[in-house]
């Protein structure tokens, strides 16, 4: 159950903050102290168990806030994501050795800052959203200056994986069906937007809801026009890492289809955002609700929660719990930095981590080493009561950005 804190901060200002874990270090605690003293949030946080400490706002944390919105609380990874299907296919249907699948899918999927060397996508993804987005471009001409370097990039970047924390994995579930699950998002053009328009909340006066206790906190105002045009940009960018998935997705199974025995598709298909925000209506009103690194878990919604590489991951139902704005946490939650992870463990330790795994295992991926995140049984333990589990994944490969 949720441990309900009440934090008031030096202002005499503080809405409760409930937090679904024990699991949460100094460092969050300071920052979900800052963001309960906005005066525009209703009526309290909502933090996930794999909460972590963040860039303004705490990372597993779910914001609701009325006539305003944080756009450094969205991030700059902006509708970063999971994607997951269900194979009509046995594990015993694999091959023993998954490398030469790896490889090919590393060959096809770019990663890291690479993009396509042609466009991929089809032209009816495309052109909507670049219509979409010469709209925003031409109201600010700022944006467009970030973006030049970019020009027909964006396009050749769908259907890529980005670095970081991003994968591809195979994953056997409980009945040793096969799945497909990937982590990506909006990439570099979903970077730009992000950054132009925190700066932009940076340099606007935040004069309507008074103080702001830290400048990554600093907000846009319902009925500006920098408002108006961030939602406008905010949901190009998450409807882009929506399609970066499924261009991702479908370049996936094609390469799996030749290499595997004929399969199909089953029902079971999500697409779900981890950093973005959307109007809902929660406790009667209409909020801007906000999730950074946290799922939607509506009743009945069908989820991802994944574990680090070489830990389980969850296929989840949502069970509509209000107090936590019908949402859940988004994956294990890092509990180490990535130089400090780097710093803590060898390549030994990669190897033993991910046994039976393939994966690379080299220096490049020691700062997504298992250890460096959270036990994802006990951050699934700690919300019992928002979602339930229906498929329980183990990896068998793994590719990392």
């Amino acid at each position: 159950m949720a441990i309900q804190l009440t934090l008031n901060a030096n202002s005499g200002y503080g809405v409760p903050v409930n937090i679904f874990t024990r699991d949460i270090d100094d460092a969050a605690i300071e920052q979900l102290k800052k963001v309960a003293q906005l005066q525009f949030i209703y009526p309290h946080v909502a933090v996930m168990p794999d909460v972590h400490q963040g860039i303004g706002a705490t990372v597993g944390c779910v914001i609701p806030t009325k006539n305003a919105i944080i756009p450094a609380a969205v991030g700059v990874d902006i509708g970063c994501g999971m994607n997951a299907i269900r194979l009509g296919l046995k594990a015993a249907q694999l091959p023993d050795d998954l490398r030469k699948i790896r490889s090919d899918i590393e060959r096809t999927v770019p990663v890291g800052f690479n993009h396509h060397s042609q466009i991929k996508a089809r032209a009816s993804s495309i052109d909507p959203l670049a219509r979409r987005l010469g709209v925003i471009t031409d109201k600010h001409p700022g944006l467009l200056r970030m973006l030049r370097n970019f020009d027909r990039t964006w396009q050749k970047q769908l259907g890529t994986l980005g670095g970081g924390n991003h994968f591809i994995e195979l994953c056997i579930d409980e009945q040793d069906d096969v799945w497909v699950m990937l982590h990506s998002g909006s990439r570099g053009l979903g970077n730009c937007i992000g950054t132009y328009f925190i700066e932009r909340a940076k340099k606007e006066a935040q004069s309507r809801f008074g103080h702001v206790p830290d400048k990554d906190l600093s907000y846009f105002a319902e009925g500006s026009a920098n408002f108006d045009d961030y939602v406008e940009a905010v949901h190009w960018a998450q409807d882009y890492a929506m399609e970066n998935r499924r261009e991702m997705m479908r370049l996936i199974l094609a390469k799996l289809r030749v290499h595997l025995p004929p399969f199909q598709l089953t029902k079971e298909a999500i697409n779900c955002h981890h950093n973005y925000v959307q109007q809902e209506r929660h406790f009667g009103e209409n909020v801007y609700v906000t999730r950074k690194g946290a799922i939607s878990a509506q009743a009945g919604e069908l989820g991802i929660i994944p574990g680090s590489m070489g830990a389980k991951s969850y296929i989840v139902r949502g069970k509509g719990n209000e107090m936590s704005f019908c949402s859940c946490s988004h994956g294990a939650g890092r509990r180490m930095s990535r130089n400090k992870a780097k710093d803590s463990f060898t390549l030994d330790d990669l190897a033993q981590q991910t046994a039976g795994i393939e994966c690379r295992k080299d220096k490049g991926v020691m700062d997504e080493i298992p250890a460096a995140y959270k036990d994802i049984d006990q951050v699934m333990a700690n919300q019992t009561d928002l979602v339930e589990v229906i498929h329980t994944l183990r990896q068998v490969m793994c590719i990392k950005g």
